[in-house]
């Protein structure tokens, strides 16, 4: 049964991308508008529950959060009410088709392997706080099993010390078990959401290294919780 979903997630997900697309680049002036119902129907046709601890800052200027599955972003984007922009590998945008889910509401694509992309990322990091958008990004850097947080890289420090942001750490549970598109499995099921105390970037602290320590020990203790 999860596999079939999982089949007809994939069509549906097709489907809805185009006529998502195809919207943001006709209603430039309203992207933000377009995903938050995207993402909307996709919580409901996908019988998401949401279960928040914390409450969120939407003050702060990045979130950061670990990273298991796709639909982490279709529940941040769900709950968050400003017009997040996230950063991206390029692998992702130069996607055939899929590829302009990054491009049409201006997320922020970065070629990893190249030596200059730290350079590119802060100036479109520096564009869209201009816009006043917060910046989402993934510390790990790419998605875990779902059975810890890895270690984080050295991207975000940077971001959040070059532009002296507050951030706002996020940790999710249950994501994978609910959308795997590794396996290309789904199932209806509850994100757990938990907002843990914003953080202010100083680049003469270990705030970054204190965040990760703390984001991985609050994360394990809750699996412990849910494993009794």
């Amino acid at each position: 049964m999860e596999r079939i979903r999982g089949i007809i997630l994939v069509i549906q997900f097709s489907i809805t991308v185009a006529f998502t697309v195809l919207a943001m680049y006709l209603f430039r002036n309203h992207t933000h508008k377009i995903i938050k119902f995207w993402m909307k129907f996709q919580i409901k046709i996908l019988g998401i529950k949401i279960e928040t601890i914390g409450s969120i800052d939407e003050s702060c200027d990045m979130v950061l959060m670990n990273h298991q599955s796709l639909l982490d972003i279709i529940v941040m984007e769900h709950i968050h009410n400003r017009d997040l922009a996230w950063v991206a590998k390029k692998e992702i945008s130069d996607l055939f088709f899929f590829g302009h889910i990054i491009k049409a509401p201006r997320m922020i694509s970065i070629d990893r392997e190249n030596k200059a992309g730290i350079i590119f990322l802060l100036k479109e990091v520096r564009d869209r706080l201009s816009k006043g958008r917060p910046i989402a990004m993934f510390p790990e850097g790419t998605r875990s099993d779902g059975s810890k947080i890895l270690k984080f890289k050295a991207g975000a420090k940077m971001v959040a010390n070059k532009f002296n942001l507050k951030i706002q750490p996020v940790l999710l549970f249950n994501t994978r078990n609910i959308v795997d598109s590794k396996n290309l499995k789904a199932k209806p099921g509850t994100v757990k959401v938990i907002y843990l105390d914003p953080v202010q970037a100083d680049k003469n602290t270990t705030w970054f290294e204190d965040l990760e320590t703390t984001m991985k020990t609050r994360f394990e203790d809750e699996l412990k919780v849910n494993a009794t």
